[in-house]
């Protein structure tokens, strides 16, 4: 039994007659805005990893610290 047209047509309407146009709408460009976020913070974290750090280093400065 597959989904055909009718039933993907029935299913628009009902969802378009719960939320509205307009609700629909600023749900979508919410999950846009969203997803631009995510890829720019994944961006912005690839460039912040760029230099190398040296985890030793880090634990003789806090050992030389106390």
């Amino acid at each position: 039994m597959s989904i055909g047209i009718w039933q993907i047509a029935i299913v628009v309407i009902l969802v378009v007659l719960l939320f509205g146009r307009g609700k629909i709408s600023s749900l979508m460009g919410d999950v846009a805005k969203g997803i631009k976020s995510f890829k720019k913070g994944m961006a912005s974290d690839v460039t912040d990893d760029n230099d190398p750090k040296n985890i030793s280093d880090e634990n003789q400065d806090s050992n030389n610290k106390e």
